[in-house]
């Protein structure tokens, strides 16, 4: 893989040419952006999936949705629908996808949530509702140049920090590592709990951010109580026999976790975003079915959940946050700011 990689850089090359000559004619007006009345906030990064954009969407949530109306606009990766779509309780993951479920599933009562890959008519058929929103969240819409956000929130993984990658297809950079200069936060997400402030530091000169740019670190903190069909402890599963289930793009920081509970997994990993055809079911079934050990239960995502509940009768799932490492009370005061 890395040496096909490797001899795939001249399209790396033509690619990084496109993007930048696109990024340019969004800036000097060539290619049109459209700004509106009310906050939009960008969330996003430079490389593709598996950098905690939904924990930190819900993040935001959670700090926003008591002083204001909030609206989430995701384009619904995979789904099979077509066009603007206001997402209800008749929905199931494969009409608005799973990241766009979840939300509207955890916080229906809350907040507003629609997809539409069309980001500028999905703020406009949102604006048009009786209840508009106060403000908007866009789901994964760093790259979405046609929409002029009031703010970009910029995300980078830890392990895997986009001034160590390279375009794609021999990297894996949606855009050129010169598309951070959007950003006004930048957060480095999935970091180790007990990241020390001079690593923090290393990191930041790493970077090498501009004076208007702000530079957070975040961790993933894992729910204690699982939820869904089953919903033992954490620490109640050191006697079980756990079928693990996975679509995400990085499941490695989950399978350690359970590994750090104690917990005896089998794992079934698919590809991210995964549509679960009658025979994946099968074999999930299967092999559920082939644990000899009578105590035994089937996890998986929060996001694969949104997927799976309609096609397997007992699945537990455990679910995720984001948690800053310090400086909490600065993000805040950006976000509270940005609006304001």
């Amino acid at each position: 893989m890395k040496l096909l990689r490797f001899l795939l850089f001249p399209f790396a090359v033509v690619y990084d040419f496109i993007t930048t000559i696109r990024n340019w004619f969004f800036t000097i007006g060539v290619l049109k952006s459209t700004e509106f009345d009310i906050p939009v906030i960008a969330v996003g990064n430079l490389s593709v999936g598996g950098t905690g954009k939904t924990p930190q969407i819900e993040y935001l949530i959670r700090l926003l949705k008591n002083d204001y109306k909030i609206a989430v606009l995701s384009r619904g990766y995979k789904r099979k629908t077509k066009g603007f779509q206001l997402i209800n309780d008749a929905h199931t993951a494969e009409d608005v996808g799973d990241e766009p479920l979840q939300f509207y599933k955890k916080y229906k009562n809350e907040i507003t949530v629609a997809v539409d890959a069309n980001r500028v008519n999905g703020i406009s058929q949102l604006l048009k509702l009786k209840e508009k929103p106060d403000v908007v969240l866009l789901d994964d819409a760093y790259q979405h140049r046609k929409v002029k956000a009031k703010s970009y929130i910029l995300l980078t993984k830890y392990n895997d920090l986009y001034v160590d990658d390279f375009l794609l297809p021999t990297g894996n950079l949606r855009e050129s590592k010169r598309g951070v200069k959007r950003a006004e936060l930048v957060v480095v997400t999935k970091c180790p709990p007990n990241l020390s402030k001079n690593q923090q530091k290393e990191i930041e000169k790493k970077l090498q951010l501009k004076s208007y740019q702000q530079l957070f670190f975040s961790t993933i903190s894992y729910d204690e109580r699982l939820h869904g069909s089953l919903k033992f402890t954490i620490n109640e599963l050191k006697n079980k026999q756990v079928l693990l289930v996975t679509g995400i793009a990085n499941p490695n920081p989950l399978l350690e976790f359970l590994k750090i509970k104690e917990v005896q997994f089998t794992h079934l990993k698919f590809p991210d975003h995964h549509n679960f055809t009658s025979e994946d079911i099968l074999k999930i079934n299967t092999t559920f079915q082939e644990i000899e050990l009578e105590d035994k239960l089937m996890l998986t995502t929060e996001k694969d959940f949104m997927r799976l509940k309609n096609k397997i009768n007992e699945l537990s799932y455990i679910s995720i946050e984001s948690v800053f490492l310090n400086n909490e009370e600065a993000f805040k005061t950006a976000i509270f700011n940005i609006i304001n």
